[in-house]
């Protein structure tokens, strides 16, 4: 399966936005974006001017897929769901990513960061509804509940993200019981809760051409 394997402090350098990529790492000293909050490359520095509707359309839609991490081939298939959904299709392609698996995860503070909820629910380190769940891209409904197995919760990944959730806070449409690892889904997001500095609309002008 392809996936991205190159330095990930380079590509919020890229969309001159801090994505928190590397999780704990984008709250400290050692932040590559605060310490060099230009482009990355030679030229980074110099890079000016302005930039073409398309230009602009296409860096929104890099920065939403590197956010969540998703390939472009998947990412599409994304947009074409949420097209046929009922509702704001910007909205509604929100909405499917917010709700992956690996992404509720991530959100209810089992994860430092969305590559490492990634993994752990590829290593079956979760129960979804009571049952074991190894696929990232898994859509959570509502009234879902996701907890972490009995024996992975020494897992010192899964200990340290549980401990350092306090710094970015748990969506009200989610319900977590930090002391059983255990969480539910109340509710589907709302995109006034979606507090993130996306142009969705961007992202559908460029598929609409």
């Amino acid at each position: 399966m392809a996936k991205y394997t190159g330095a990930v402090c380079r590509i919020c350098r890229r969309e001159n936005l801090k994505l928190f990529l590397k999780g704990d790492r984008c709250y400290g000293d050692k932040c590559a974006f605060e310490r060099r909050a230009y482009a990355p490359g030679q030229h980074g520095q110099r890079r000016t001017g302005k930039m073409s509707d398309y230009h602009l359309q296409l860096r929104e839609k890099q920065k939403v897929r590197r956010i969540y991490g998703i390939l472009e081939k998947q990412f599409r298939r994304y947009y074409y769901r949420a097209e046929q959904q009922k509702g704001v299709t910007g909205t509604n392609l929100l909405i499917l990513l917010e709700t992956r698996l690996d992404n509720i995860v991530f959100r209810m503070g089992f994860a430092s960061s969305r590559n490492q909820a990634r993994q752990l629910v590829r290593h079956n380190h979760f129960l979804l509804n009571g049952k074991p769940v190894n696929i990232p891209s898994l859509q959570v409904r509502v009234g879902d509940t996701i907890e972490v197995k009995e024996g992975s919760r020494k897992v010192p990944a899964l200990l340290e993200a549980v401990e350092t959730v306090v710094r970015r806070g748990i969506p009200n449409w989610l319900e977590v019981e930090k002391e059983s690892f255990r969480g539910v889904m109340k509710a589907l997001p709302k995109r006034e809760e979606l507090a993130m500095p996306i142009q969705e609309q961007l992202i559908i002008e460029l598929y609409s051409k």
